[in-house]
């Protein structure tokens, strides 16, 4: 990540936190009043991105990987678009393998 992007995510981050409406030009007041230049385009992208999702939801999941959802091979039929919407994603849990312990070897480092 480049020191402009990071500029725009905190101004972002303190209108957002202030209550104030994000835009451009107040992204780019708050990056200049911390002496960073940017990008021409960075402000305009954070405020685009701000209008489109929710800060909340994005805070909450910054670990999630932000990748997209699965492709399918074939797009469903007008009708199955929102009951394929609605149905909720169950994510398949894998046991891992237990490791064995020392104990297991007959030995101990400190016998």
């Amino acid at each position: 990540m480049s020191i402009g992007e990071i500029a725009c995510t905190y101004a972002t981050l303190i209108l957002h936190d202030d209550g104030i409406s994000v835009t451009p030009e107040k992204i780019n007041t708050l990056v200049k009043a911390a002496k960073v230049e940017v990008e021409s385009y960075w402000p305009a992208l954070f405020a685009k991105l701000v209008e489109k999702r929710n800060v909340e939801d994005l805070i909450a999941n910054v670990g999630s990987g932000g990748g997209g959802a699965p492709v399918s091979a074939a797009a469903p039929a007008a009708g199955g678009a929102s009951a394929a919407a609605a149905a909720p994603v169950v994510e398949e849990k894998k046991e891992e393998p237990k490791e064995e312990s020392d104990d297991d070897m007959g030995f101990s480092l400190f016998d």
